[in-house]
């Protein structure tokens, strides 16, 4: 099965207060009804399962009651996941939201990852190498806020073949409307 079985009382490995997480399928196995993935006509070889992503942060106060939330979906089927922080900010629940998200996937996929967030697309395009080239220090020889979140991150996207698109928020993009509101359920489990 692609997506993990998600308990609604598990928590996160960091030693701040974790996600509460929830998930809408607990089983949701994306890879048709044979259970087998698809094959690569031209190799032989298993081709990698597509899935659609959208994720979101919210937080209520800046630092504050923060939320996370991603759906995603594959073939006929789809996945909720959210889940929230006591004291957080919002570029950590972005953040989260799309650890969580490629976290869930058991198995390498073709993720394509629609966020909203400008600090997590130029983090990925345009920070990530550069940090990790220069001992997680910025371009001023500050230490990278959320550097654990930001290595998590690098993990996570190493396991998959990520295409990043960014969405505006709130302009009517569905998938990112639907993990808005993910978001905000997730500051709502923290209160």
């Amino acid at each position: 099965m692609l997506f993990d079985a998600l308990d609604a009382a598990a928590t996160s490995v960091r030693p701040q207060p974790g996600p509460d997480v929830a998930p809408s399928e607990p089983d949701a196995d994306v890879t048709g009804a044979t259970g087998v993935d698809r094959m690569d006509p031209a190799t032989g070889a298993a081709a990698l399962t597509v899935v659609e992503m959208w994720t979101d942060g919210a937080c209520k106060g800046n630092p504050g009651l923060g939320g996370w939330g991603a759906w995603m979906r594959a073939g006929g089927h789809e996945r909720e996941l959210f889940g929230g922080e006591v004291l957080t900010t919002n570029n950590r629940m972005e953040l989260t939201a799309v650890i969580e998200g490629l976290r869930a996937l058991k198995r390498p996929c073709a993720v394509t990852l629609h966020v909203d967030s400008t600090y997590v697309m130029n983090g990925m395009g345009r920070w990530l190498a550069g940090w990790k080239r220069n001992g997680w220090v910025t371009g001023d020889k500050k230490p990278v806020k959320n550097r654990e979140l930001w290595q998590e991150l690098d993990v996570e996207v190493a396991r998959h073949t990520v295409a990043w698109v960014w969405v505006k928020g709130h302009s009517g993009d569905p998938g990112n409307e639907r993990a808005d509101q993910l978001a905000n359920r997730g500051v709502d489990s923290v209160r």
